[in-house]
């Protein structure tokens, strides 16, 4: 079951920081290069880019779409179980993306967490037993074989759909 916030008003655009201030660091992450026995350093937003290959090819997959043109594009489309991913737009490595889904006349905006210590990606907010996946397109794979459980943060009302049609603006 995941627990998701749910909300008709659009969220305001974070405010851009200074181009005075400096960059704020990647969390950084070693790993063991078995070929020539060495530490390496990989940063957070390395690692990602090895999933964003993945899914720019994905037909689910809006790359320039903020919140509001998702929901838009969804609305648009008015099916029950049509989806895309988008980028969040908080740009926070542990919450890279979005997964923006329609059902019963409602957009729910789903985040999508990436766990470093196992280098693995879940729905929502933390739970105890939430399930992980390797890939962003592990989720979307599973939750069009098995339905995605929405709860709506304000009625508790729990509403089930499979992703079925994915949606580019």
């Amino acid at each position: 079951i995941i627990s998701l916030d749910f909300s008709f008003r659009l969220c305001p655009t974070p405010a851009k920081h200074s181009s005075s201030l400096p960059p704020k660091p990647s969390p950084r992450y070693d790993y063991q290069d078995s070929n020539y026995g060495m530490t390496n350093t990989l940063s957070l937003h390395s690692i990602l880019i090895f999933d964003d290959a993945d899914i720019y090819r994905k037909p689910w997959y809006a790359s320039g779409c903020d919140r509001k043109t998702a929901d838009d594009a969804l609305f648009r489309l008015n099916k029950d179980g049509a989806f895309m991913v988008r980028k969040s737009s908080g740009h926070d490595a542990q919450q890279p993306y979005t997964l923006v889904v329609f059902y019963n006349g409602r957009v729910y905006n789903i985040p999508i967490r990436y766990i470093p210590s196992t280098q693995q990606y879940a729905l929502g907010r933390e739970k105890k037993g939430e399930e992980h996946f390797s890939s962003i397109s592990k989720i979307i794979e599973n939750h069009q074989r098995n339905p995605l459980v929405l709860i709506d943060s304000q009625s508790n009302a729990k509403e089930a759909t499979k992703l079925c049609y994915p949606v580019k603006p």
